[in-house]
């Protein structure tokens, strides 16, 4: 038998796919009533990911769901190399860090090749896969289980193995990233990872293009002001730069000069 946030986990990918749900289908299809029904779909309306409707929920748009990171690589493709390529010279010789699985943080990768003497402690199978012939770098892998949709381990083996060391920085990805919803992400053992991830490192540098302004999630990772710096591009909405300077967080706008 599934977990309640299991099949409300299930609930919003089937809404992704189909652009509705109804009550009745999903009462059926879970062995649970629609009493149940109505308080997920009641509680997946308040986090954002549907809008409900008569006899069911039609799907957010606004909502940032889960994608492959193929998929999501081939997405504003020439802004994420230029977030990553700002996001590497922030890192040193000697530097110990942690790159957070996703589509902008594996193009940081290829600007770590004249580094020395890097650790790189990763969650991701295929930014280690892409280190491994660095012989530069230190590589960690904090594992677990495999979230295929994005090649990354999740779980206690991974987030204990974080807790023993100190790192230098963080580049986190992003998924969703709302003034008021903070920096979320789908999948609940992800956003596990990335808190402890955040609290392990001294600097915080989240690393997003501006398309993930105004999305949110399912899982909450941490407060919009809870990030040192945000490397984003010049399509960061003026009301989100002018909130996060408030804030203290540092913006680093990827593709101006200045």
């Amino acid at each position: 038998m599934v977990t309640t946030l299991e099949r409300r986990e299930q609930i919003v990918e089937m809404a992704r796919q189909n652009n509705t749900v109804k009550v009745d289908e999903l009462a059926e299809r879970f062995t649970v009533s629609t009493v149940t029904i109505r308080n997920d779909l009641n509680y997946l309306e308040r986090k954002g990911c549907i809008v409900r409707c008569y006899g069911g929920a039609m799907v957010n748009r606004h909502f940032a769901f889960d994608r492959p990171v193929q998929d999501k690589g081939k997405m504003f493709a020439d802004i994420k190399s230029r977030i990553a390529a700002k996001a590497a010279a922030m890192v040193h010789d000697g530097d110990a860090i942690i790159l957070d699985s996703g589509s902008t943080t594996a193009k940081i990768t290829r600007h770590l090749a004249e580094k020395n003497g890097l650790v790189v402690m990763t969650n991701s199978l295929n930014i280690a896969y892409d280190l491994a012939s660095y012989d530069n770098i230190e590589v960690m892998v904090a594992g677990g289980t495999l979230r295929r949709q994005s090649f990354s381990l999740h779980g206690p083996a991974g987030e204990q193995l974080l807790k023993n060391y100190r790192f230098d920085k963080l580049f986190l990805g992003v998924d969703g990233f709302d003034l008021n919803a903070g920096i979320t992400t789908p999948h609940e053992g992800e956003a596990h990872v990335n808190r402890v991830m955040c609290e392990v490192a001294r600097e915080v540098i989240a690393v997003t293009d501006a398309s993930k302004f105004g999305r949110k999630s399912f899982c909450m990772i941490r407060d919009a002001g809870g990030i040192d710096t945000l490397i984003t591009d010049s399509r960061i909405p003026d009301n989100y730069l002018q909130a996060l300077t408030a804030m203290g967080v540092k913006v680093i706008i990827a593709d101006r000069d200045d």
